[in-house]
């Protein structure tokens, strides 16, 4: 019984935890009209300002998650969000394109928030309801969309500045929050080394799964940094009216996402995932040749959202069932993969823009990619059974689990 209560507590303070680190990690997205204006940047300056954010925490989410496995959620969550404090209180005194891009490069450690919640829960979570907890607790990313909110106002109101000063305070409460009314993960293994943890990248289900999650993450994070860009350079809206649409992209992709760990938890979730591949695929091609149409891209993009969320809640439903002893490792592994699907697309999509004075070739190689994805889920998953990797067996005999 002290477990359940432990399990629901958690659940709901891991995600106010990612909750706020998301808003953080998403801070540049919505005022990159105002940086672009004040240090006069090309479309490829600000889209890699935008993006910047996002390698640091993409990449350490790797680190992050094994050392989660290692030492426990709370210990690092609680450290995670006392660092970012420091290029919290940087950001709001830099001066130059430089200096914000060195403080956009720390400030992405928020973006690891996601390893460490998604392993801190999934190991208080039992496993026939991994996908639903995990859904749920993902429902932080709706971070993103908070900054997309209210940071164009603050900004307005108070000055670019107080937006990363006023975001050290909820920094703070979640901090203090975490570690004093959270349980401590029980160890899963503290004498495995990172070495030992790596060893699952030479399982075929790690790539396989990292590629999906750097389609439907990917297409999450890119168009909810992105959007308000994209929206404001072809459709000339202002940056408030730019920052409430993409907000509510990333709302509709949050929201749906436990809808997909749900429906994992009860159907099969290989046949699902080549369902939201086609839908994708369908999608990508239709905006593509209409992107100056704001009707047709509105309907498109809100399509995305639903797809990539419930694509993402699928995906983690799959990553906890086949890498069960390995949970940290393979959330930090799948995590990054997801991370940099959000770091490559803004750029890719700046460097187009400046190129041919369009986005249409963005749209046409997520439609490519998505189909790659399609393909390799028919083969591989599209079944009822998926073969667990040796290393993740209870026993030495092998054999084949099913993932519902």
């Amino acid at each position: 019984m002290h477990q359940q209560t432990s399990s629901k507590s958690l659940l709901i303070i891991s995600t106010f935890g990612m909750l706020v680190a998301f808003t953080a990690w998403a801070a540049f997205s919505p005022l990159i009209n105002q940086f672009g204006q004040t240090y006069n940047l090309s479309a490829t300056e600000q889209s890699i300002l935008v993006a910047i954010p996002v390698l640091l925490g993409s990449v350490m989410r790797i680190p992050l998650g094994i050392l989660t496995e290692k030492y426990g959620g709370r210990k690092m969550y609680t450290a995670l969000l006392l660092f970012l404090v420091l290029p919290l209180l940087a950001t709001g005194f830099a001066n130059s394109y430089l200096t914000l891009l060195i403080c956009a490069l720390f400030l992405g450690m928020a973006g690891t928030a996601f390893a460490i919640s998604m392993t801190f829960v999934s190991k208080w979570t039992p496993k026939e309801k991994q996908g639903t907890a995990l859904g749920i607790n993902a429902m932080g990313n709706a971070g993103t969309a908070i900054a997309a909110f209210l940071l164009p106002t603050i900004a307005l109101m108070w000055g670019v500045e107080w937006v990363f000063w006023g975001l050290i305070l909820p920094v703070l409460i979640m901090a203090a929050v975490i570690w004093f009314f959270t349980p401590e993960t029980p160890s899963a293994g503290t004498n495995r080394t990172v070495k030992g943890e790596l060893s699952i990248l030479k399982y075929k289900d790690t790539w396989v799964l990292s590629l999906f999650y750097f389609v439907t993450f990917g297409l999450f994070v890119a168009m909810g940094i992105y959007l308000p860009t994209l929206l404001i350079n072809v459709y000339d809206l202002s940056a408030v009216d730019a920052g409430m649409r993409a907000a509510g992209f990333v709302l509709l992709a949050t929201f749906v996402r436990p809808v997909g760990g749900y429906l994992a938890d009860k159907y099969d979730p290989g046949k699902m995932m080549s369902q939201l591949f086609a839908g994708i695929v369908v999608c990508a091609a239709v905006i593509a040749p209409a992107v100056g149409n704001i009707f047709i891209f509105t309907a498109a993009s809100l399509l995305l959202a639903v797809l990539s969320g419930m694509g993402s809640g699928v995906v983690f439903k799959m990553v906890p069932s086949i890498f069960a002893k390995s949970t940290g490792a393979a959330t930090g592994i799948v995590g990054a993969a997801g991370g940099l699907g959000g770091f490559f697309p803004p750029i890719m999509l700046g460097v187009i823009r400046d190129l041919t004075g369009a986005y249409t070739i963005a749209f046409i190689l997520l439609a490519v990619v998505s189909l790659v994805c399609f393909s390799f889920n028919k083969m591989e998953y599209d079944k009822k059974t998926v073969t667990v990797p040796k290393s993740e067996r209870a026993g030495a005999e092998q054999r084949s689990e099913t993932i519902r």
